[in-house]
């Protein structure tokens, strides 16, 4: 039996439990808590208010709002 490797923002996510100490459940907690609002706002927010590398925001960010069917082309 084969284990099929996680692709996509998801295989962004054990790296990013590890480096900044929340589960995932808890940053998704905190984008949806700013929503509405557009994706690369959502990003800035999680690189300026918590110190996470784009690409670790930006995989967060599109995974909850793929999530939440949005295209995070919401205004604000």
């Amino acid at each position: 039996m084969t284990s099929e490797k996680v692709k996509g923002p998801a295989s962004y996510f054990p790296s990013i439990e590890q480096k900044y100490g929340r589960s995932i459940a808890e940053w998704q907690a905190l984008i949806r808590q700013r929503m509405p609002a557009k994706h690369m706002e959502l990003v800035a927010m999680l690189k300026d208010d918590h110190g996470m590398g784009h690409g670790h925001a930006n995989a967060l960010v599109a995974h909850t709002l793929a999530e939440a069917g949005d295209g995070g082309d919401t205004a604000a």
